[in-house]
């Protein structure tokens, strides 16, 4: 292994920059929750050559790619639940019929085994739902993000909506009581 050459006529592409500057701060930085101020990421920026226009424009980036992440790892924690709650269901409900066809054959279910049936197409439903769910990958991933984004940000506006005429309404009932 070659030794460190501080003074050596060395160049780096734009993304090697990046990549050696991330492995350099990662590795500085022993603590995992050590935080940097805005002032000092306008030093480090400045030290670069990076205007305060360009930062802001990329932090501002920045935030829009952690609320999108943020989103999309809410609609994945949205369809885990879901998916757990039908799973559930399906234990129950299955786990109840087989125990009253049990209850009702004495005990030789397999004389008119009524509730397996049951078992089985709801059970084929779970996998199929299971496989659409987790295995969505590109655009049927994407469509289904879509969907639930509009629908979460339909009720968000409701929300705000049923909010400021609650306010509206509750300040008008103030002012008749006076």
């Amino acid at each position: 292994m070659a030794a460190f050459e501080p003074n050596s006529n060395r160049s780096y592409s734009q993304e090697d920059v990046q990549r050696i500057l991330q492995l350099a701060i990662t590795r500085q930085a022993d603590d995992q929750d050590k935080e940097f101020s805005y002032e000092l990421l306008l030093e480090i920026a400045g030290e670069l050559d990076i205007s305060p226009d360009s930062l802001q424009l990329a932090e501002r980036d920045w935030r829009s790619q952690q609320s999108e992440i943020q989103q999309r790892q809410a609609f994945d924690a949205y369809r885990l639940s879901r998916f757990k709650k039908r799973l559930g269901n399906f234990a129950i409900v299955n786990t109840v019929l087989i125990s009253i066809n049990f209850i009702a054959t004495t005990g030789h279910i397999l004389l008119f085994p009524w509730s397996l049936y049951i078992l089985l197409f709801w059970g084929l439903n779970i996998g199929l739902d299971f496989w659409n769910n987790f295995h969505a990958k590109g655009e049927e991933y994407e469509i289904a993000f879509q969907k639930w984004y509009r629908k979460h940000q339909l009720k968000q506006n409701m929300n705000t909506v049923l909010q400021t005429a609650n306010t509206l309404v509750n300040k008008w009932f103030k002012t008749l009581q006076i």
